[in-house]
């Protein structure tokens, strides 16, 4: 009877995303901050997969694999910001449980596969610098084609199990998220209900995959500054290190914030600066990546020229 009753208290009214608290005034700029950068995120990378399609010299696998982090970001972008935009403009941030679990489920799922995807670009470089006479052997189409496939299915696969574990949990206190988007931290902490398991399986998963993705792009990078480091002309160390530098960058950024989201002394009193990193994940990022791909790297840069050229 008594769970019952928790069930159906579960089921009582929406939740609330409380957001970014303040005056109407801070919410319009804010809408029109985060509409602009999602503006951009969608025609930056578009550009990006637009551009690869178009030249035959950048599909190799490399932009293959720049084309899945671009149509990741897009979106990844658009399951974080798409809420968070409706909010701001209708002044309600209600949100249903299978709207909540749902769009936990695609934000978390596609950063996961963006983990993945930056691993197997590292990976790519590797065997470009290090392995250049059996580059085209190794990394044909169809292992490019392999590894892009099973980056997106593990991802997916990953949050599954916590997803399936947080729709069971009983909600009857406080449905006030504190957070712009249904984060499962400050979701799980208004169940009613024991979250230990959840935490624990979300605490293994976030650890397997992000350690493994890391290991994998350090090791990588690892190889790559030893090699650029024995070319002896400076001149080829600047052409080795040209084709690299933007996945580097990126990566930087993104573990950057990551180490920080996971490694804080409290979550009380970190919780306005988390909100601004998670800003930086979810928003910033995917509108910095093509300008990043872009600037940093010859090859997207002339064909981009040639685009605009309009030869």
């Amino acid at each position: 009877m008594a769970r019952s009753r928790s069930q159906n208290l579960s089921l009582q009214g929406p939740f609330i995303l409380l957001g970014f608290p303040g005056p109407r005034s801070l919410h319009i700029g804010l809408f029109l901050l985060f509409l602009v950068m999602y503006v951009l995120t969608v025609a930056g990378n578009l550009a990006i997969i637009s551009l690869v399609g178009a030249h035959r010299r950048l599909q190799i696998s490399m932009y293959f694999f720049l084309c899945n982090l671009s149509f990741l970001e897009i979106w990844f972008t658009t399951a974080c910001v798409s809420k968070t935009l409706t909010t701001f403009a209708s002044q309600s941030g209600a949100i249903s449980l299978a709207g909540c679990a749902t769009q936990m489920y695609f934000v978390f799922s596609l950063g996961c596969t963006e983990y993945f995807l930056l691993a197997a670009m590292a990976y790519d470089r590797y065997l470009a610098i290090c392995l250049p006479l059996r580059y085209g052997g190794i990394m044909t189409p169809a292992q490019a084609v392999r590894l892009a496939l099973g980056s997106w299915l593990c991802g997916f696969s990953a949050i599954t199990v916590p997803a399936t574990l947080i729709t069971r949990l009983s909600f009857c206190g406080s449905r006030v998220i504190n957070h712009f988007f249904c984060d499962i931290a400050p979701w799980i902490v208004l169940s009613c209900t024991d979250t230990r398991v959840v935490e624990l399986t979300s605490f293994g998963i976030a650890f397997c995959v992000i350690l493994g993705s890391c290991c994998v792009t350090l090791v990588s990078y690892a190889y790559i500054i030893v090699t650029i480091v024995r070319i002896p002309s400076t001149q080829g160390r600047h052409r080795a290190f040209s084709t690299c530098s933007s996945h580097l960058t990126v990566v930087l950024i993104w573990y950057g914030s990551t180490i920080f989201l996971h490694v804080r002394t409290s979550v009380e009193s970190s919780l306005d600066l988390t909100k601004a990193v998670t800003v930086l994940n979810t928003i910033i990022m995917p509108v910095l990546n093509p300008f990043i791909y872009t600037l940093r790297n010859k090859d997207v840069k002339e064909a981009l020229c040639r685009t605009v050229k309009g030869r």
